[in-house]
């Protein structure tokens, strides 16, 4: 295998033959780690108890205002890009209110300035990093770090952000990986003697340079089809972007079949629902699968190698469902980060995976959802409502129109117009009418 643990953990299965994977996507938040997340990844760990915790990408918001002068846009952009039109207004806010506290500081002070010096950006990263990270480090469990589409864009590059992680004690990402977030690691059997299981995590890349998203590097493709055969147990991948195959997981369907939804950019003139026959119970397609136009050869990579029967992504943070096709599963892990839209609040999650040493490809799974873990719905700031249900355009909106309560919704909403609308009319109709008498009409004297 290409690459050595990041610290000297044994990952082995437990004497009763069992292994705890807890995968965590899209905390997609900036140094101030919000408070909802931090107690639903802690929840979420006291519950699964697991023995690894894989992070698939997008930790790091790198559009947050607090980035704004290191964003960059795309590979190779000078930093200090243009945000992002939504965020632009919240970069606003956020200078006016250090201009509010520098004010007021100095007006209780004296102070001819700000004694508050500016972060640099890599401590405003670690920050961001020990927030989600402490109820995993505080509980001495073993991580493993891949990347995604937004983790970059704070300024900081990947390289140099596995060296922040592996500065936290469990990290497991390597020193002398393939590339940063590529990398295997190996389950013992619970006595020790062979290995018995897989985890290959994997860079699935950012953004493509003629649009879209970006897929797995060349390398990253041809070291999954070797590793494999040096590992010679059953193995799951974890990464950030699904492969395109995730569309042949789903069945074409009319634009106006309930719940469906429309496909992304080459399958945006179809519309989509799951393949039920082939999901596993509980599975949710909310939103349209965001993946690469290119075809890297990742999943038939996997199946010629052999050997592989899953792999996990996030990405969409809203999808949570998981199916089978040729031979392999490929699932989803929506959201557990609440800076960023995203499914219901209370439907916010991380996913736990229990592997069995006899036969790891026959696990079970389940999403931890806030609601479930913390007995609530999390309270609804004004910018996540927004994010969660915005329409950013025409095949958004016909989504949500395809939602039956939404339908449901505005029916409601009609028939309580309509019926206002005939209340009104017939006190217009019943209202005694009365007109001027003009000159020249009888008994106007004329």
């Amino acid at each position: 295998m290409t690459g050595s643990a990041g610290c000297d953990v044994r990952l082995r299965f437990r004497p009763d033959g069992t292994f705890r994977v807890l995968q965590l996507a899209d905390v997609q938040d900036g140094p101030d780690v919000s408070r909802r997340a931090i107690m639903l990844i802690e929840a979420a760990v006291k519950r699964a108890d697991p023995d690894l915790v894989v992070l698939t990408g997008d930790q790091i918001r790198g559009y947050d205002p607090a980035f704004e002068r290191t964003y960059v846009n795309r590979r190779g952009d000078a930093p200090g890009a243009p945000l992002p039109p939504g965020v632009r207004t919240e970069a606003k806010m956020a200078r006016v209110g250090k201009c509010v506290r520098g004010l007021l500081h100095r007006h209780n002070t004296g102070a001819a300035s700000d004694p508050v010096e500016e972060e640099d950006t890599e401590t405003k990263v670690m920050r961001c990093l020990s927030g989600f990270l402490g109820p995993i480090v505080s509980r001495g469990i073993p991580f493993a770090v891949t990347y995604g589409n937004h983790d970059f864009q704070c300024g900081v590059p990947l390289e140099r952000q596995d060296e922040l992680y592996r500065a936290f004690d469990g990290c497991l990402n390597p020193v002398d990986s393939l590339e940063p977030g590529t990398f295997g690691l190996t389950i013992d059997a619970h006595d020790g003697r062979q290995t018995a299981m897989g985890v290959m995590m994997v860079n699935s890349g950012d953004f493509a340079a003629d649009g879209g998203y970006g897929s797995p590097s060349d390398d990253a493709v041809a070291w999954l089809g070797d590793v494999v055969k040096d590992v010679g147990a059953p193995s799951v991948v974890f990464q950030h972007i699904p492969p395109p195959e995730i569309y042949d997981c789903l069945v074409p369907v009319g634009r106006f079949t309930t719940n469906a939804i429309r496909g992304y950019r080459a399958h945006s003139g179809t519309c989509y629902v799951l393949d039920q026959e082939h999901s596993k119970p509980g599975s949710a397609l909310r939103e349209h699968p965001c993946c690469s136009e290119h075809n890297s050869g990742e999943v038939r990579a996997m199946k010629n190698a052999g050997g592989y029967f899953a792999l996990f992504c996030g990405h969409d943070h809203t999808n949570s469902f998981i199916t089978h096709h040729d031979g392999l599963d490929m699932g989803y892990t929506p959201t557990c980060g609440f800076t960023s839209y995203g499914p219901r609040g209370k439907d916010h999650a991380l996913r736990v995976f229990e592997f069995h040493e006899s036969d790891p490809a026959s696990y079970t799974t389940e999403l931890l959802d806030y609601g479930d873990l913390l007995g609530r719905v999390p309270p609804r700031a004004l910018q996540h409502t927004f994010g969660d249900r915005a329409l950013c355009d025409a095949g958004c909106i016909g989504d949500m129109l395809r939602k039956p309560s939404v339908r449901a919704a505005l029916g409601v909403m009609g028939a309580v117009g309509a019926a206002a609308f005939g209340v009104v009319w017939h006190r217009l109709q019943d209202r005694p009418q009365s007109f001027p008498i003009s000159e020249g009409a009888p008994g106007g004297g004329h």
